[in-house]
């Protein structure tokens, strides 16, 4: 079994997921008492989200290269990023790591792909909703999907209950209406499913919620590095 090097606390929420999902299904495939080899870096996401909305990112990337390497030093055979968001830093990392890295939109490509959707709507924090080089690039580079993404009010609301609520362990249900009614209006601008491209998303989001598949980003990266690690 290879070792995963897990860049977590973006935030400590999904992280948490993140282990038990890991754990869970290496004990699954592997049964008896198995669980997953793991080095985990756990950020103060205080200070990194003073960098992401500070305008900071080469900063934030190049703490997360300074990780990387020292996850590689310590035996990690792979690496992945427990957020979206910081995947604006993955090309620097592999690069100074010289180690894997499981891009959270390869596996989330091929789920689309796969389930024959062609239009999905992208709900994320302001910079994965906004930016091309986060997960919006890869999904049409690699695999031919354009994604809609919320605008205006709804755009702020996305990204405003990600970073006041559910990286805080807030799980609202009038902020769950107000979601429900966003992926309903993207729906009706066409969107045939829809990803939470925020690895807090699925705390808050269920499928009841949305009248097209959801894509959970979160549980579809830590199969595909249970794959990957037993593989």
């Amino acid at each position: 079994m290879k070792t995963i090097g897990m860049l977590g606390g973006m935030s400590w929420e999904s992280s948490a997921v993140y282990y038990r999902i890991l754990n869970r299904e290496v004990q699954k495939r592997l049964g008896g008492v198995h669980s997953a080899k793991t080095l985990m870096y756990s950020f103060d996401f205080a200070e990194m989200s003073v960098l992401q909305h500070s305008g900071r990112m080469a900063e934030a990337n190049d703490l997360m290269s300074t990780v990387a390497v020292h996850l590689a030093k310590s035996g990690a055979d792979f690496m992945m990023i427990c957020c979206n968001t910081m995947h604006i830093a993955s090309a620097q990392m592999e690069q100074a790591a010289k180690i894997p890295l499981l891009h959270i939109a390869d596996p989330l490509g091929a789920a689309i792909k796969q389930g024959g959707f062609s239009r999905p709507a992208l709900l994320g924090s302001e910079f994965t909703m906004e930016r091309d080089d986060i997960i919006r690039g890869r999904l049409k580079s690699r695999f031919g999907i354009d994604v809609i993404t919320p605008e205006g009010a709804d755009a702020a609301e996305v990204s405003r209950v990600i970073y006041e609520e559910l990286v805080r362990g807030k799980f609202l249900e009038a902020s769950r209406k107000s979601y429900r009614e966003i992926i309903a209006r993207l729906v009706a601008k066409g969107a045939d499913c829809v990803i939470l491209g925020c690895t807090e998303l699925p705390l808050l989001v269920m499928a009841e919620d949305s009248a097209v598949p959801l894509f959970d980003t979160t549980t579809l990266h830590a199969m595909a590095a249970v794959d990957m690690a037993l593989n």
